[in-house]
């Protein structure tokens, strides 16, 4: 099996301090390895470390203990500016409410990130407008977030969350927001995809959602209760 693109190796976080009188455990020696191409739904209760494994595989947050690696590069002990340089160019983010910037049209919203970067304003609309056209959003270029359907928010969202190519594309819960035929057309985008070979992990409430994935992983009190393949759950029942 080839190097995987990410890999958390007896990972925990534990919030709050040695002095504290209260003392987290969100992760308990967590060790996972993602390989590229691969999607992955991560399911779990509240309060069982979904969220907090999702931060620290996007760079958001630091392991109390344990390695991570992403890309090859050891970003476990990375300063500040380290996290936010290799967040901005490997990680693609996208959230449940949009975090879309209100007052920039959609065109906008798409070329920050490569501003913060650098990038040279023809190279920046050259890429929104590719990213764009996977989402089926050119035509809705020049509107801003409050006059696009929610659907069309977060298909903004999926696009600036390619803007970088990234390494990896993170979901938390990308259609609790949108009723069932809005959220079935943004899994659709992201079976699109998944079909053109990106890595996708993605937390989910939803079984049937999870299904679609090539991967299920169950966390319970900051460990792995269950890592199911679905190649797997389908020989099973052949």
């Amino acid at each position: 099996m080839s190097e995987p693109i990410a890999a958390l190796y007896e990972v925990t976080k534990v919030y709050g301090t040695a002095e504290s009188p209260v003392a987290v455990e969100a992760l308990r020696g967590i060790t996972l390895e993602f390989q590229r191409g691969e999607s992955v739904a991560i399911l779990g209760p509240s309060g069982s470390g979904k969220s907090t494994m999702m931060n620290i595989i996007g760079c958001l947050d630091q392991p109390t203990g344990g390695q991570y690696i992403l890309g090859g590069v050891d970003v476990s002990d990375l300063d500040d500016d380290g996290l936010s340089d290799i967040r901005g160019r490997r990680v693609g983010f996208v959230f449940q409410n949009f975090n879309l910037i209100h007052q920039l049209t959609v065109l906008e919203n798409l070329e920050v990130p490569l501003f913060y970067q650098s990038v040279p304003a023809v190279e920046r609309r050259r890429r929104a407008t590719r990213v764009m056209e996977l989402v089926d959003l050119v035509d809705r270029a020049h509107h801003r977030p409050m006059e696009l359907s929610g659907g069309q928010q977060q298909r903004a969202a999926i696009a600036r969350a390619l803007i970088n190519d990234p390494l990896i594309i993170l979901a938390d819960e990308p259609t609790g927001n949108l009723d069932t035929a809005t959220g079935e057309m943004i899994l659709s985008v992201f079976d699109q995809l998944r079909a053109e070979g990106k890595t996708i992990i993605m937390v989910t409430h939803e079984v049937d959602v999870a299904r679609r994935y090539d991967r299920n992983l169950t966390l319970r009190d900051g460990r792995v209760e269950h890592d199911v393949r679905q190649s797997d759950l389908r020989a099973v029942t052949t």
